[in-house]
């Protein structure tokens, strides 16, 4: 059964702006240690900052929370299996959520191009 559905779409540019007006704080505040190091691991790390921003939106859309009191950002961590496949990790609060839901899987698509990122999230019980 299907519990909630997210979907989430930012410009890249507003990020990479950021990346160079605020330096890495605006990563480091939405960005668990290993997703900062995934993305500041490439020559330009916009798109993939950008696609983790849209991913925990629409992780926290599909809980019916947005990012705020319930969920934090980091309290969703978006890993990169080998295959390429992104890969839902809830902590803290979010896990607590999840398991007060009866959520049983967390799927996740991400897309990027120079212009866009957007993720979709769908809980399932």
């Amino acid at each position: 059964m299907i519990l909630g559905v997210g979907i989430d779409l930012i410009e890249v540019s507003r990020i990479r702006d950021s990346l160079e007006r605020f330096g890495d704080r605006l990563a480091r505040r939405i960005l668990r240690p290993e997703e900062f190091q995934y993305c500041m691991s490439h020559p330009d790390p916009a798109p993939y900052v950008a696609a983790r921003f849209a991913a925990k939106e629409a992780v926290s859309k599909a809980f019916g929370t947005g990012i705020g009191a319930t969920l934090g950002w980091q309290d969703i961590e978006v890993r990169r299996l080998e295959s390429g496949r992104p890969e839902v990790l809830l902590h803290g609060e979010a896990r607590l959520y999840s398991d007060s839901r009866g959520c049983r899987n967390l799927h996740l698509s991400l897309t990027h191009t120079v212009h866009y990122a957007s993720a979709v999230a769908v809980l399932e019980a």
